[in-house]
């Protein structure tokens, strides 16, 4: 067994300095791995520019853009060697075009990136989580337009330029998936978008792959000799088990996997979107040139996964033909088992479910696909509801957190002795934060936030449940039910 590596991180929120803080640790079994948390956080700075996230939502972050420096304290004192955040893209061009870097954001981020080195902490960085510039959605229309691949391509590569020499993990764009579909499709998360459900998530979705194509080839290019860094992509999968051993729900089963994760990860691996997308969709789905064949071929060098539950999937027909993202996958989520009984614990999100089998077949799924690619975790967890009624012990004891963990990583553990190449797991999150359409009804942290008393920050029992896990005070061989 190699020594037991710690190790911390954090994602963007969706107008962040510092966001979704995410841990990062390694695991035991069967060799070095990694293990992580996220947290949101922030307020604005002299000279950036607004994002859309900010434009649609009045919101009182947890403060991290300001108290960076304690929770950085904070992570190193639980044990961590590793902290995942986000860059704000307004915060380095406000208006987002590229045409002028804002010196002081980008001053801001070498000061944290440094504060991190200065504790042994490595930083992880992803470009993009949703905090998309509000100049580029009212001026051009975000997304929508295929020149924000160029837009995005400065972008990127005035952060590999600045922060490159110090660090050596890059995210491009983080759930590219919520932001077609929630974002263009359903309008639940911004820009609030639904009117062209049946065309506009499409085009989005292709335009982020395009996006991240054209930074991985910059970095590939410009940085990656001298660099030696590493950059991949994060997309979001629950696990699609087939409701029965009907044919046509192990195929509904597949055609959903392929309408969560094929959709960007099979451009990059076999050069198109998967059969299923292009039987159902027709022309609703963008054609991709020779030359964006071309660039997105192998352009990652680690898939990074946000996985929370798990469904049941039965085959339903429908036979309407509006391009509608989930009548199309004929496909009925169910979170029930043949008896009634639920699929798992329920957290306190209407969607999640605790169901540790689903992590281990994802990942197995991810292997034998797509030639056993590098594989992060990149955000893994369970919610409580915001009870700002039951005194502090109460909230702070979070048995069910800690059981979840225990399952999902001895899942994990599975997953990588069956050969799957595991490399991290990121749990959600480090601070309890504001949940997108949830705002902070919902808590997801090891580290509970008294928005009522200054934003005071009291670890939870899981908190100090991965302090033990580090340092091997607690098993690593638990039983994944």
């Amino acid at each position: 067994m190699k020594k037991l590596m710690k190790s911390l991180a954090v994602t963007s929120l969706p107008n962040s300095s510092l966001v979704l803080p995410l841990l990062h640790i390694r695991l035991r079994v069967p060799a070095t791995r990694a293990v992580g948390v996220l947290v949101f956080g922030m307020l604005f700075l002299t000279q950036k520019g607004q994002s859309l996230m900010e434009a649609m939502v009045m919101l009182q972050w947890i403060n991290q853009y300001h108290r960076y420096k304690e929770d950085v304290e904070l992570i190193a004192k639980l044990g961590f060697d590793a902290y995942r955040f986000s860059i704000s893209w307004s915060r380095i061009f406000p208006d987002g075009l590229g045409t002028k870097a804002n010196e002081e954001g980008i001053s801001y981020y070498n000061n944290v990136i440094n504060n991190l080195l200065e504790k042994g902490i490595q930083p992880y960085v992803t470009l993009y989580h949703w905090d998309l510039p509000l100049y580029l959605h009212e001026n051009m229309g975000g997304w929508l337009n295929k020149k924000i691949v160029d837009y995005f391509s400065v972008y990127a590569d005035t952060c590999f330029a600045s922060f490159g020499d110090r660090v050596k993990d890059w995210i491009t764009i983080n759930e590219p998936l919520q932001t077609a579909i929630n974002g263009y499709g359903i309008g639940i998360f911004a820009p609030g978008r639904h009117e062209c459900s049946s065309t506009e998530p499409y085009l989005v979705a292709h335009h982020q792959l395009l996006a991240h194509a054209a930074a991985v080839s910059i970095y590939r290019s410009k940085y990656k000799d001298k660099q030696g860094g590493q950059v991949g992509l994060t997309v979001d999968c629950e696990w699609a088990e087939a409701n029965s051993d009907k044919i046509e729900d192990k195929i509904a089963a597949a055609r959903r996997l392929d309408f969560q994760l094929g959709w960007f990860l099979d451009p990059i691996y076999y050069g198109e979107y998967p059969k299923a997308m292009r039987e159902r969709l027709g022309d609703r789905l963008p054609i991709f040139s020779e030359k964006d064949k071309e660039l997105l071929e192998n352009s990652l060098d680690f898939v990074g996964l946000n996985h929370y539950t798990s469904r049941f999937i039965a085959h339903v027909r429908d036979s309407s033909d509006d391009g509608n993202f989930y009548k199309s996958q004929e496909a009925e989520r169910i979170a029930e088992w043949e008896d009634g009984e639920a699929i798992g614990e329920k957290a306190a999100s209407e969607w999640l479910y605790v169901v540790p089998w689903g992590i281990h077949k994802v990942l197995n799924y991810i292997a034998q696909r797509y030639n056993n690619p590098a594989i992060y975790i990149t955000e893994n967890g369970m919610d409580d509801e915001d009870n700002d009624t039951s005194p502090l012990h109460e909230m702070l004891d979070d048995k069910l957190r800690v059981s979840y963990f225990k399952r999902y990583l001895s899942a994990v553990a599975n997953a990588i002795r069956d050969g799957a190449d595991v490399r991290g797991y990121f749990a959600w999150s480090l601070l309890d934060n504001f949940e997108w359409a949830q705002g902070y009804t919902k808590r997801f942290g090891l580290v509970y936030i008294d928005y009522k008393n200054e934003l005071s920050r009291h670890p939870k029992s899981s908190a100090y449940w991965f302090l033990r896990f580090f340092k091997g005070g607690e098993g690593k061989h638990g039983k994944e039910q």
